[in-house]
């Protein structure tokens, strides 16, 4: 392998970069929020009345750019209001007597991507942990149901608010959302970008061809960027007339739950703002000596689960602030040298490097977006001859020829995480088993973002892109069906970690998730809820039970798919390179 692609296949060695300085601090800053983090949506002048933060991929109170902007202007706006008053000599009035006011906004629509029980579930035990510390900092929680489109500009007009607040993200699902609710509301649109250490707008005006030019110009700015966080101001009780709606929690988590109960959640993961910060650094969270220890050597062997962080669900729905996790992780640094850069390097640099591709390309889905030596190659090999072909059904129910695949898809199904290293080696074999690049990319993104938690990801469409269209990549030893794109297969994995092993401890996962759903199958059937209820709980999902395996055969262990296991890699040769799989999908942590 030449130097140059030993060169990009590689991360950062370790100190190589400014990832682990201490952070830059002044003590002459005034403003809560730096203001090349906020973009002007729409224009207009800021109302007196209370700001509204329209709150979505940044689901968290403490550490959150988005929220400390909102209430900086809603400070800002009252001093301007009491200066006023004063200086008209009259005494205090109206104006001068009121507070700031801050309301912190929730759309939830009814479906989102295709995300089920899984994700919905997650994401509103969040909020139901979330609305209570708003409330005790003075700020006001309102829980919308429908089109933001008109739910939005509805409760600006109701509160006569001055001005909306949003967060950012890349996708454009939500780039409609707000295109729509800046053309509808009467108020100035502010966007911050409290998700990347680095603004995207500010990391690079363009769409960068891989880490290696993205990482020197987020290098540039973490001295600006990668500091602290103030904590957040306390404010008066909320006193506008406009009261939220009382949120019964119980009842919209029944409904979620049982509208996407064909991917039901998992135990694993507790979710929460709380449960990331003990995630990433409590007595048995990823910074703990013994597990911050293995990052760097065993973050790529799926047989060592420990080794992986498994913040990626709290970075996706924002209970954790990536900033956060990466000054953490930083204090570490004089003990786990290579681990802290290892880390960063996929916190910041890859995973901000999947914004920057979301955010100016906008059919990041497609294969389409991909560089124009990966479409020629690809379709030169469309008519190459498939060994193997499978339907979305077969793939959906991990019922391949291939044990590694299988336990993959397993794992992702009843675990709904799937290792970022076997991620690779997933997305590439759907290439390989399907027709064509462009079904392929359709069933990767259909299935991560089903079962995945950490689904509807800027991560995972790079990760899925990366994989079979050579996104951040570069061409490779020319082959059948793969053409240039980066090739993996069974036998370079075997020669990198103990599969048996793997497959054994997605076995023993899929084992136990499905004993607590037949125990919940039976203690509902036998709570008189009926027959269908416990049969619906038996299948945790459609897909994987027509599998028709049980406990140790769910990734392969016995009967039919370990029976055709041994064709899995018969015709294989090595991996590209043994160096350049290390180059997972971009922010895998």
């Amino acid at each position: 392998m030449s130097s140059k692609r030993k060169a990009e296949a590689e991360p950062a060695s370790p100190g190589a970069g400014p990832l682990t300085k201490k952070p830059a601090t002044s003590a002459a800053a005034v403003a809560l929020v730096n203001p090349k983090r906020i973009r002007v949506l729409k224009e207009g002048t800021i109302g007196n009345g209370p700001v509204v933060f329209w709150m979505s991929r940044d689901q968290r109170i403490e550490d959150n750019w988005a929220l400390l902007h909102a209430i900086e202007v809603a400070q800002q706006n009252h001093r301007q209001q009491s200066a006023a008053a004063s200086s008209g000599g009259g005494g205090s009035s109206s104006s001068s007597s009121s507070e700031p006011q801050v309301a912190v906004a929730f759309n939830l629509v009814p479906a989102f991507l295709g995300a089920g029980a899984r994700q919905f579930g997650f994401m509103l035990r969040g909020l139901r942990e979330l609305q209570p510390k708003l409330e005790a900092k003075g700020i006001a929680f309102f829980l919308l149901k429908g089109d933001p489109a008109r739910t939005l500009p509805d409760l600006v007009t109701r509160l006569g608010a001055g001005l909306l607040v949003t967060d950012y993200s890349p996708l454009r699902l939500g780039r409609q959302w707000r295109e729509q609710v800046c053309s509808s509301v009467p108020v100035p649109v502010h966007e911050v970008d409290a998700h990347n250490v680095v603004p995207v707008w500010v990391a690079s005006d363009k769409r960068e061809v891989g880490a290696r030019t993205l990482r020197p110009k987020i290098h540039k700015h973490l001295p600006e960027f990668l500091t602290d966080f103030p904590e957040v101001p306390q404010l008066p009780p909320w006193s506008h007339e406009v009261k939220p709606e009382p949120v019964n929690w119980e009842t919209l988590l029944e409904e979620v739950l049982t509208r996407g109960s064909a991917v039901p959640e998992v135990d694993w993961c507790k979710p929460g703002e709380d449960a990331a910060l003990q995630a990433l650094q409590g007595p048995a969270g990823f910074l703990s000596s013994t597990r911050l220890s293995l990052y760097d050597s065993k973050r790529n062997d799926p047989a060592t689960p420990r080794a992986l962080s498994n913040l990626s669900p709290y970075l996706h729905f924002g209970q954790l602030a990536p900033q956060r996790a990466a000054l953490e992780a930083a204090k570490h640094r004089a003990k786990f040298k290579a681990a802290v850069e290892s880390f960063l390097e996929e916190l910041v640099v890859r995973r901000e490097l999947s914004d920057n591709f979301c955010h100016y390309t906008p059919n990041y889905d497609s294969l389409a977006c991909a560089a124009e030596w990966a479409r020629e190659t690809l379709e030169k090999h469309r008519g190459d001859k498939r060994e193997f072909l499978y339907t979305r059904e077969q793939l959906e129910a991990g019922r391949t020829h291939d044990e590694l695949w299988n336990a993959c898809q397993w794992e992702m199904v009843h675990v709904g995480k799937m290792h970022g290293y076997m991620r690779m080696y997933w997305a590439k074999k759907i290439l390989e088993w399907t027709p064509g690049p462009e079904e392929a990319i359709e069933i990767a993104i259909y299935l991560n973002d089903r079962y995945e938690l950490d689904g509807r990801d800027p991560s995972g469409y790079v990760g899925v892109m990366w994989s079979m269209a050579g996104i951040h990549d570069m061409g490779w030893t020319e082959r059948p069906i793969f053409g240039k794109i980066r090739y993996m297969n069974y036998n370079g994995c075997k020669r990198k970690f103990d599969i048996k092993a793997y497959c054994a401890y997605v076995d023993r996962l899929v084992g136990e998730v499905r004993a607590k759903q037949r125990a919940k199958a039976k203690a509902t059937a036998a709570a008189g809820s009926g027959a269908e209820a416990a049969a619906d709980n038996e299948a945790p999902v459609a897909a994987a039970a027509a599998a028709g395996v049980e406990g140790k055969s769910g990734a392969g262990g016995s009967g039919e798919l370990a029976q055709s296991s041994k064709k899995a890699g018969k015709k294989s040769s090595e991996v590209g390179s043994s160096k350049g799989t290390g180059q997972r999908k971009a922010g895998a942590t």
